[in-house]
């Protein structure tokens, strides 16, 4: 621990699962106090006591679903109540609709997808603002993908949504730099909860999906992914604002190959 987010006050969404809690455990390493939301209000609530009972810190765990303005913007008002202001805010949760093509994609797919990717990313962003400009300065994370740089197959609605999240994330750069806000998106490649699922489950998928990563292994939550937002948190990246660092171990240089092998069973549904 070097302390570099001491007393710091976050928020991260998706904070209790996969590359959410690596963050939420690198960011309570190094002294910042967590607020921690999720759907699932059980999980954030023991990864709060475990942050709490290994680093110290101060560590609130609630139920907030980012496709829900009024607990978006709950979830903003909690924190500052709980913790007296809002330094940074980590907007990590996001979802996947089913993997079908294109032109099989429902309004409703996505509809889910925008809300609880970008709506909710517009939303926390401006409940956060009023509180980070009385701070004097904060710090907003979000996050893009390799998926929208390569337009991966069957999730179309994602990288959309993606797409439109780099978009917000310039304009606040641009806007809210005047007030020593500081918002920068990144582009994980990591061990999140799907990516674990099929490695542990899918014989071979680990090694298949890093043959092409030039670094030959996948990005760790808490070690690899972590440490980007520790930095992007902290006055070690005090002039860097509206950048979008890829955290992928070089994989966004080749890309991967994301043709679906069911392919034409695809194509025939719908």
């Amino acid at each position: 621990m070097t302390g570099l987010l001491q007393d710091k006050v976050a928020i991260v969404t998706g904070g209790a699962k996969g590359l959410g809690h690596g963050i939420s455990r690198r960011m309570a390493r190094e002294g910042s106090h967590l607020l921690i939301t999720g759907r699932d209000g059980a999980a954030t609530e023991r990864v709060a006591a475990e942050i709490r009972e290994e680093f110290g810190v101060r560590a609130v765990g609630i139920s907030a679903d980012m496709a829900v303005k009024e607990q978006v913007v709950g979830m903003v008002e909690r924190a500052v109540a709980e913790f007296g202001g809002l330094d940074t805010l980590v907007l990590n949760a996001s979802a996947l609709s089913p993997n079908v093509l294109l032109e099989h994609k429902t309004d409703e797919m996505l509809d889910e997808t925008l809300k609880i990717g970008t709506f909710g990313s517009w939303w926390a962003m401006r409940a956060a603002f009023p509180h980070m400009k009385a701070r004097g300065g904060g710090s907003i994370v979000t996050f893009y993908s390799i998926d929208a740089q390569t337009g991966a197959w069957l999730h179309s609605d994602y990288n959309m949504n993606k797409g439109a999240i780099l978009g917000l994330t310039r304009s606040a750069a641009v806007e809210w730099g005047r007030f020593n806000i500081r918002t920068n998106a990144i582009a994980p490649t990591g061990m999140g909860q799907v990516f674990a699922d099929l490695a542990e489950n899918v014989p071979g998928f680990l090694e298949m999906a890093t043959a092409s990563n030039p670094l030959k292994r996948a990005g760790d939550p808490e070690n690899d992914i972590g440490p980007v937002v520790v930095f992007l948190a902290s006055e070690m990246s005090r002039f860097v604002n509206g950048e979008l660092i890829n955290v992928d171990g070089g994989q966004h240089l080749p890309g991967y190959v994301s043709v679906p092998h069911n392919l034409q069973e695809l194509e025939a549904a719908g």
